[in-house]
């Protein structure tokens, strides 16, 4: 490591060390801090892949060693300067339970992304991030009534693993969580109809990989459409081939390689995520 990189390094370590003690955080809460940051850098990514809408959307994670607490964005923070200090920390009844840096006192947390988070985090304990965007191609994809076809490699991933809720307007109605959970059942994604995607994992790796390929089968599938040649579908065998293959055993691996690259992306933006 060169003189400058060990400078920058050190840096971001004290940047990172401020903000902790900043919100109270000692070393016993260093797996709370660590998912802050892991949480800040998905929502880096998600604007560096363009699956963002403004200051609406959200990704939470549920806290490790706090069961029904979960993190979340502060309403209003722009998912490209999202700071691991910025992330609210709330329960299932949706009340804050720290205040970030910089937040106003009364914790702004968008009420329609608790009431879909809330859901996932409370009915699924073996999903720890859950992601949900308003992308232009996962809402096309959503509007249109046979959902996500079988016509690329990227959908096949999603093949007999893919759930669907209907719009019932914005998720204001606390009551929707259970009909939400419902639909999604044993799944990892689903596409919100006329709304857009979620996805979820049960790391923030997983979580990226879900919604990765998700939005990319939604980017394939509005392209090809818009061809207008007639499309191919693939076999049913093929179709559950290449589904149980996504699966295979070497499937976490791959998923970890691909959020280290990732993360190679966001490295030199500031500020920094880990702060």
């Amino acid at each position: 490591m060169t003189r400058l990189a060990t400078a920058q390094a050190a840096a971001q370590a004290e940047q990172a060390d401020s903000a902790a003690r900043a919100l109270g955080l000692s070393g016993a809460d260093s797996s709370e801090w660590q998912t802050r940051c892991e949480l800040a850098a998905l929502y880096r990514l998600a604007a560096h892949f363009r699956m963002t809408d403004m200051i609406d959307t959200h990704i939470s994670a549920r806290l490790p060693e706090h069961e029904d607490q979960f993190l979340i964005n502060r309403y209003g923070v722009l998912f490209h300067e999202m700071r691991a200090s910025d992330l609210v920390k709330v329960d299932y009844a949706g009340q804050a339970l720290h205040t970030g840096i910089g937040a106003p006192p009364a914790q702004r947390v968008n009420k329609a992304g608790f009431t879909i988070h809330s859901a996932v985090h409370q009915a699924r304990p073996d999903l720890h991030v859950v992601m949900h965007t308003h992308t232009t191609a996962g809402i096309a994809v959503a509007a249109q009534e046979q959902g996500l076809l079988p016509i690329s490699q990227h959908a096949l991933k999603f093949y007999g693993k893919l759930s669907y809720h209907d719009y019932e307007g914005i998720a204001l109605d606390l009551d929707e969580r259970e009909r939400l959970v419902a639909a999604l059942g044993s799944n990892k994604a689903m596409i919100l109809r006329n709304h857009g995607l979620l996805a979820a994992g049960s790391s923030v790796a997983d979580a990226f990989h879900e919604i990765y390929f998700l939005e990319r089968a939604c980017q394939a599938q509005v392209a090809a459409q818009a061809g207008g040649a007639k499309l191919n579908l693939p076999s049913e065998a093929v179709c559950l081939r290449t589904a149980a293959q996504f699966d295979g055993d070497g499937a976490s691996g791959i998923i970890n390689l691909a959020w280290e690259a990732a993360l190679r992306m966001i490295e030199g933006d500031l500020p920094d995520y880990r702060s």
